[in-house]
């Protein structure tokens, strides 16, 4: 079951593409986070997903919020990706134990060993504010996040 708006957010650390541990509670009291689950670096929908995340981090920036990307794929396969789509925000390793934080918001995919497509944004008190499950084959509409993030107080 995913995660039910209005839950505290489950607390992680993780390393990013630059090997820093980012944790959520860093963000608490400062900033939203718009946490996007992805199943995996370099496939065709998840390029496309983050292009669009890249392209509109300006505008998710000046609704004062915090994007990490979060997928099972290890800190060097993050560090290759985020070099050829010139991602600059961190991509989180849910590495090993593999898919553990995904799990703890219910979108882990365990029968396929990837993490499922998803939107989470954690308001800055650490709930959960909104929540979408998308297809697989789905790209999120940054639209659609972007007026739920608009209506995070």
């Amino acid at each position: 079951m995913p995660i039910a708006v209005g839950q505290p957010a489950p607390e992680f650390t993780l390393k990013d593409q630059n090997q820093k541990e980012i944790k959520l509670a860093d963000f608490a009291g400062k900033r939203n986070v718009v946490l996007i689950f992805y199943p995996l670096d370099f496939s065709p929908v998840c390029s496309n997903e983050h292009a669009c995340f890249v392209n509109d981090l300006k505008q998710f920036e000046k609704l004062d919020a915090q994007v990490l990307g979060l997928s099972v794929d290890s800190v060097w396969a993050h560090k290759a990706f985020a070099e050829k789509m010139g991602i600059s925000y961190p991509l989180l390793a849910d590495f090993h134990p593999k898919g553990a934080v995904a799990d703890k918001f219910g979108v882990y995919l365990a029968d396929k060993g990837i993490t499922g497509r998803a939107v989470a944004i954690i308001n800055k008190a650490g709930k959960i504010a909104w929540f979408k499950n998308y297809d697989i084959s789905v790209v999120p509409d940054m639209n659609e996040v972007a007026q739920a993030l608009a209506g995070v107080k």
